[in-house]
C-alpha cells in the first residue's frame, strides 16, 4: 500500500464529524452522543505530488487537518471496548485535510438537504504519505498542525478527540463494515477556516515532539475550471 498509495486500495472513505470540542464551539454546533460519520469519494483523493486542491466557483473553500485510518482488515460489528481489535485492524495511517465547501454544507444544514457535495469534490481529499504503524504507536498522542501560507492555523493533540478510535470503528462497522484500505477520517480540532486561490496549505503531524517525514503535505489552491458554479438548491 506504501509504493502503489493510499487511493490505490480504497473503496470508501468515511470520515467522523464533530470529535473535537473546540472545533464543535468555533462552527456553533451541538455536541453529538455519539459518534456520527459521513462519506467522501475516493476520488477526491489528491495523493502527494497530483497537483493542487480546486477550488469550485463561488465556493467558500475550508481546510480540516486530520489523522486518517488505513484499514488493513475486515471489520464489521466491533465492540467498542476492544481497542486492541481496533488498533490490530489499522494498517498504517495519514495526514489529511478534508476540504469543505462551507457555504455548500451551510445551505444544506439549513434546508436539511443532504452535503454530499460539500465534501466530494475532486481534489477535497489532499493526503500524505502513508505513515508506517511503526511511526505512531499510540494515535491517541499525536501533535496535528497546519499552516496556510506559513501562519500556523491548527496545531492540537488527538488527546482531545471526545471519542477514541476503538469507539469510532465500533460505530462506523454497525452500520457498514470497512474494508482493507479504507480510510477512516477522525475528525479536525479547532482552527478551520478559509483558503484562497494562490493560499499554500502545509500540514504533518509530531510524534514526541518530532515530525514524521512521511506524514508532510504540501498543497496549493487553484481555482477550478468546468461547469458547477455554487447557487442556491
Amino acid at each position: 500500500m506504501a509504493t502503489r498509495g493510499i487511493a490505490a486500495n480504497c473503496r470508501k472513505v468515511v470520515c467522523i464529524g464533530r470529535n473535537y470540542a473546540d472545533h464543535i464551539k468555533e462552527l456553533n454546533n451541538v455536541r453529538p452522543k455519539k459518534p456520527f460519520f459521513f462519506l467522501k469519494p475516493p476520488s477526491s483523493i489528491l495523493e502527494p505530488g497530483q497537483g493542487p486542491v480546486l477550488r469550485p466557483k463561488g465556493v467558500n473553500l475550508h481546510y480540516e487537518v486530520e489523522l486518517a485510518l488505513i484499514m488493513g482488515r475486515k471489520v464489521q460489528d466491533l465492540p467498542q471496548d476492544d481497542e486492541r481489535g481496533a488498533l490490530d485492524a489499522i494498517a498504517g495511517y495519514a495526514v489529511s485535510i478534508d476540504m469543505t465547501a462551507r457555504d455548500v454544507q451551510e445551505e444544506a444544514k439549513r434546508k436539511s438537504i443532504p452535503w454530499t457535495a460539500a465534501k466530494g469534490f475532486d481534489t477535497f481529499l489532499p493526503v500524505s504519505k502513508y505513515i508506517p504503524k511503526s511511526a505512531i504507536t499510540d494515535p491517541h498522542d499525536v501533535e496535528l498542525w497546519l499552516t496556510v501560507n506559513g501562519t500556523e492555523r491548527q496545531r492540537d493533540s488527538t488527546a482531545l478527540m471526545l471519542f477514541r478510535i476503538p469507539r469510532i470503528l465500533s460505530e462506523i462497522s454497525r452500520v457498514m463494515k470497512l474494508e482493507e484500505g479504507d480510510i477512516v477520517l477522525t475528525g479536525t480540532p479547532k482552527g478551520v477556516g478559509k483558503v484562497e486561490v494562490g493560499d499554500v496549505m502545509r500540514a504533518g503531524v509530531m510524534v514526541g515532539g518530532k515530525e514524521i517525514e512521511e506524514a508532510g503535505i504540501e498543497v496549493g489552491v487553484e481555482e477550478k475550471g468546468g461547469l458547477y458554479v455554487f447557487e442556491e438548491t
